[in-house]
């Protein structure tokens, strides 16, 4: 052990992993939007396996929808820990909410742009 206490190792990587599972379960349990989403990836991650043609489709379309779980993961974050400051309204708070909320917007329409993309092209 270190003078600092650190964990090292092994030790580090499944303490990490842990925290990690405790911020999705967090996430999934406060957080409506993130539901919806994980409900979508059920049915769109299977769908990208079936309607892309390769490899290379696949991933891209698999990869921009699980950027959607990752900015609305990053989203939520930021959210708490305004809220953590409390209720009372704070230009600067609503800005960084409203930021965050257009970040999940943009990474939905990016999704949907390359699912379209890929999609539209072979089945018009």
């Amino acid at each position: 052990m270190s003078v600092f206490n650190e964990t090292s190792g092994i030790e580090r990587i499944v303490k990490a992993f842990g925290y990690s599972m405790q911020g999705f379960r967090q996430c999934f349990t406060y957080e409506a939007a993130f539901r919806q989403e994980v409900a979508l990836s059920v049915l769109l991650i299977p769908l990208a396996w079936w309607l892309g043609e390769t490899g290379l489709e696949q991933a891209v379309m698999i990869a921009s929808w699980l950027m959607v779980l990752v900015i609305e993961l990053i989203n939520s974050a930021i959210e708490a820990a305004i809220d953590r400051f409390g209720d009372e309204q704070h230009e600067l708070s609503g800005r960084a909410k409203d930021i965050g909320s257009a970040a999940v917007f943009l990474a939905i329409t990016i999704a949907g742009l390359v699912w379209a993309l890929i999609l539209l092209p072979r089945y018009l």
